[in-house]
C-alpha cells in the first residue's frame, strides 16, 4: 500500500470500472488514509477513525465492483453482506455481529493460504518422503545378531538405491498410474452437528471447534493415484508446518486494521413513510444493532475478541423509495462521506463492452477461443448492443451494466449452442446481425420483459 497513491488506486480501478470518477476518488482516499494511519506514531493512531462511505446509485453501475477491487488492491479481508438479511435481536434471522465473525473467518483463510505458499516447498519435500515410504516400506529396525550385521548393511544399501530409483521415476511422472493407499481424516462429525435457533447459528460451529479439538481425528483408508496422493499428503504436511497461533494473530491484525465490510442494500432497512406497520417494524431495530458495530465495538469470535473500531464500512443502496436521511441520525453520522453514482449512458456501455480487462466481449472471445474459433465484433455491432441495452433499461427496470449480460447471452445463444457443429473458425458479429436477432424481442413487450 505504501506504493499505491490515490491516483494510482484510481488507475487500477479504471481497468475494471468505467466512469464513476467521484466514487473512485473517495474510496482511493479512504484506502490511502488507512495506510497513513498505520504509519502514525503515538496514541493519536487509535483516535484516527475511518471515514465510512455511502455509495448512492441504481443497480449495476459499479458499487459492489468498486469495493471488491479495492479490497483486492489492499490485500484486505473483505466481505459483502446484504443489510436486508439481518434482523434486530428477538426476530428470526442473522444478528449483525455475524458480519465480524464471517470477516474473521475470511481473514484466517487468507492468511492460511499465504502461509501455505511459504511452506509449500518444504511440505512437498516431506510429502515425497512419505509417499516413497508407502511405495517402498522402510526396513524394520529390529536388532540383528553380530554375524548378520554385514548382511544388514548390504540390504540397507540396496534399499536406498531402490528408493532413489523410485524418487527419479516419481519426478519424471513414471509412477502416475500406480495406486497407493493413504490415511485421510474424516470430515464428518455427526454427533457434533447442532441445529441452533435464531441468532446463535455460530454456536454449533463453536462447540464443534471446542470439542473437536479434544478428540483425535478419525482417519480412514483411501485408495488413490500417486499424483493425487502426493497432493493430499502435501496439504497435510503444510498444515503441520503452519503455526495456527501466528495465523490467527496476523488475521486478527488484518481485520482490525484493514478489514473492509461492504454493506449492500442499506436503503432496504431505512425508515419509510408507512408508519412502521407490519414486518417493516424491525428496520430501525437493525439500524440500532448495526450502529455499535459500525462505530466500534468488541465482537466475540471463535478466534478471540475482535475490535471493529477501524474496520472500513462501505454501504450502498439505490435509495429509490427511501433516502439517506431516512436512516437514524446516529447511523447517518457514522457514514460521513456520501457519493452519488451516475446512471450509465450509451457511451458508457460501449466502453464497458470493450475497455475493461474483464470486458464481456473479451470474455466471450476467450470462451470461443477454447474451441479454436475467432470471434469478432464490428464497431457498429458494439454500438447497436449499447443502444439496445440503453433502450431496454429505459423501457423496463434499469439494471445498469447487468443488462449487457442478458443481451450478449441472447445474441450469442445459437452460436454457443451450435458451435461444435458450425465448422467455421471465424465468426463476425455486425450491426445488421444484432438488429435481426434482437429487434423482434424489443418490439414485443412481453418477450422483452422476460428475455431481456
Amino acid at each position: 500500500m505504501n506504493e499505491l497513491t490515490p491516483s494510482q488506486i484510481v488507475k487500477e480501478l479504471d481497468k475494471y470500472i468505467i466512469g464513476q470518477d467521484q466514487a473512485k476518488k473517495s474510496v482511493a482516499i479512504a484506502l490511502r488514509n488507512r495506510w497513513r494511519r498505520q504509519m502514525v506514531e503515538g496514541n493519536i493512531r487509535e483516535e484516527i477513525m475511518p471515514n465510512n462511505i455511502i455509495l448512492i446509485g441504481p443497480t449495476g453501475v459499479g458499487k459492489t465492483e468498486i469495493s471488491r477491487r479495492l479490497a483486492r488492491l489492499a490485500n484486505a479481508a473483505f466481505i459483502k453482506v446484504e443489510a436486508s438479511k439481518f434482523t434486530e435481536v428477538g426476530y428470526v434471522g442473522r444478528d449483525v455481529d455475524s458480519i465480524i465473525r464471517d470477516l474473521m473467518d475470511i481473514s484466517v483463510q487468507m492468511v492460511r493460504e499465504e502461509k501455505n505458499k511459504t511452506v509449500r516447498k518444504k511440505a512437498q519435500e516431506n510429502a515425497t518422503e512419505k509417499l516413497l515410504d508407502l511405495l517402498l516400506p522402510p526396513i524394520t529396525n529390529r536388532p540383528k545378531p553380530v554375524g548378520e550385521m554385514q548382511e544388514k548393511d548390504e540390504l540397507e544399501l540396496r534399499h536406498q538405491r531402490t528408493r532413489e530409483k523410485l524418487r527419479a521415476q516419481l519426478q519424471k511422472g513414471q509412477l502416475d498410474d500406480r495406486i497407493v493407499e493413504i490415511d485421510v481424516p474424516t470430515d464428518s462429525t455427526p454427533m457434533m452437528q447442532i441445529f441452533s435457533p435464531m441468532g446463535i447459528e455460530e454456536m454449533g460451529m463453536n462447540l464443534q471447534d471446542i470439542f473437536g479439538g479434544m478428540m483425535p481425528k478419525k482417519m480412514k483408508k483411501r485408495k488413490t493415484t500417486v499424483p493425487q496422493a502426493l497432493q493430499i499428503i502435501t496439504q497435510q504436511e503444510a498444515q503441520k508446518l503452519i503455526d495456527m497461533e501466528e495465523v490467527v494473530r496476523d488475521a486478527k491484525n488484518r481485520v482490525e486494521n484493514s478489514g473492509i465490510v461492504f454493506l449492500d442494500e442499506i436503503d432496504k432497512i431505512a425508515g419509510s413513510n408507512s408508519g412502521g406497520h407490519g414486518p417493516d417494524v424491525s428496520r430501525e431495530g437493525v439500524q440500532r444493532d448495526l450502529l455499535p458495530v459500525v462505530e466500534g465495538t468488541s465482537v466475540a469470535t471463535k478466534y478471540g475478541v475482535i475490535k471493529s473500531d477501524h474496520i472500513l464500512f462501505i454501504a450502498s443502496g439505490a435509495f429509490n423509495v427511501s433516502k439517506p436521511s431516512d436512516l437514524i441520525p446516529e447511523l447517518q453520522g457514522r457514514f460521513p462521506i456520501r457519493v452519488e453514482l451516475n446512471s450509465l449512458t450509451e457511451k458508457d456501455f460501449i466502453r464497458i463492452l470493450t475497455e475493461p480487462e474483464n470486458a464481456l466481449i473479451k470474455q466471450y472471445t476467450a470462451l470461443l477461443g477454447t474451441e479454436s474459433v475467432k470471434l469478432e465484433f464490428s464497431k457498429d455491432a458494439i454500438s447497436e448492443i449499447a443502444r439496445i441495452a440503453t433502450l431496454v433499461n429505459t423501457k423496463s427496470e434499469n439494471i445498469g451494466a447487468r443488462r449487457l449480460h442478458t443481451i450478449m447471452s441472447t445474441l450469442l445463444e445459437e452460436i454457443l449452442f451450435n458451435l461444435p457443429e458450425i465448422g467455421s473458425k471465424d465468426i463476425k458479429i455486425d450491426g445488421k446481425m444484432v438488429k435481426e436477432k434482437l429487434e423482434a424481442i424489443i418490439e414485443d413487450e412481453d418477450l422483452s420483459k422476460y428475455i431481456l
